[in-house]
């Protein structure tokens, strides 16, 4: 299963920037789907989680600020960030709770490359 996340860049504080990410392979279905991110020299950061029927969460330091949203029928995730400040610079991953086709599930599956996002002030 490959997670393919894209949409970073450098932007000014104050600005906006809208991740993807799409999951492709052996997958029978998605449950929850959530973004993290790792800034440098800090540890990995859930900040925004949604779940199969659509209910979402979000960490303090982005809630009202950043929306999570999803397609199921792309297998795909999004991650809305407006108002971004410096302290929002990080690698952003994404993840995702699903089952194979052998009926194995796995939680918070994170595997490919996460995209930069650097905000300048």
């Amino acid at each position: 299963v490959q997670l393919q996340a894209s949409g970073g860049g450098l932007v000014q504080a104050g600005g906006s920037l809208r991740l993807s990410c799409a999951a492709s392979g052996s997958i029978f279905a998605i449950n929850a789907m959530g973004w993290y991110r790792q800034a440098p020299g800090k540890q990995r950061e859930l900040v925004a989680h949604i779940t199969s029927g659509g209910s979402t969460d979000y960490s303090d330091s982005v809630k009202d600020r950043f929306t999570i949203s999803r397609d199921n029928a792309k297998n795909a995730v999004y991650l809305q960030m407006n108002s971004l400040k410096p302290e929002d610079t990080a690698v952003y991953y994404c993840a995702v709770d699903y089952v194979d086709y052998s009926g194995y599930s796995y939680r918070g599956y994170s595997g490919g490359q996460g995209t930069l996002v650097t905000v300048s002030s």
